[in-house]
């Protein structure tokens, strides 16, 4: 096969939505997602688009008549997830589970999460964040979206950082970042080729 005929079968660079959890005042959330942003900007085959639970605005109470002002922020959450052909979750863990804001933006929303991988990254204290996302495998489970095995966690996270925002020694979880895009890349491209091909409903 010559080089043009590579270059037309090589399968268009995945959307991928970063989904920012933690609304909480002082949150270190924004560090992490500038850590995992920069990273998956050196992956080829991918585009990024982070949408953040404190700039999204959602409603707290789920309606099917939203005022206009809440209904076009829910519409504008909407057409990112749904523009997406994979996501990433970047979670902290409040009291053994993960932040109201995340599930609030979950079940505003389903058809946006159908058949397309997702994988998480966890930050927090001993546990780092890792309760919150077995949890959250069993919400999106629900959701009909496929979870991805490998996570990337960082525990007593704000210890792993310096005033930069830069991780004190990397090697481990930049590993770790790159088996997580590898996995969620390959989902990702098999599943946009199977909804093309038959549509999903569920």
């Amino acid at each position: 096969m010559d080089a043009t005929a590579a270059a037309t079968t090589s399968p268009a660079p995945l959307k991928v939505a970063v989904v920012l959890g933690s609304n909480r005042e002082g949150r270190f959330g924004p560090i992490i997602a500038d850590w995992f942003l920069d990273r998956a900007a050196r992956y080829d085959g991918i585009g990024t688009e982070l949408v953040d639970v404190v700039t999204a605005r959602l409603p707290d109470a789920l309606t099917f008549s939203p005022s206009p002002e809440d209904a076009a922020r829910v519409a504008a959450v909407s057409a990112q997830l749904a523009a997406a052909d994979a996501f990433v979750v970047l979670t902290p863990e409040y009291n053994h589970s993960f932040p109201a804001p995340l599930k609030n933006l979950i079940d505003w929303h389903r058809a946006e999460w159908q058949a397309k991988p997702l994988a998480f990254v966890s930050y927090g204290g001993r546990s780092g964040g890792l309760r919150a996302v077995e949890q959250l495998r069993q919400v999106f489970a629900e959701m009909h979206t496929v979870s991805v095995r490998d996570t990337v966690s960082f525990h007593n996270a704000g210890a792993l950082f310096d005033d930069q925002g830069n991780h004190r020694d990397p090697a481990d979880v930049d590993t770790a970042a790159k088996a997580l895009l590898d996995q969620l890349v390959w989902w990702g491209n098999a599943l946009r080729e199977a909804r093309n091909r038959h549509p999903y409903s569920a």
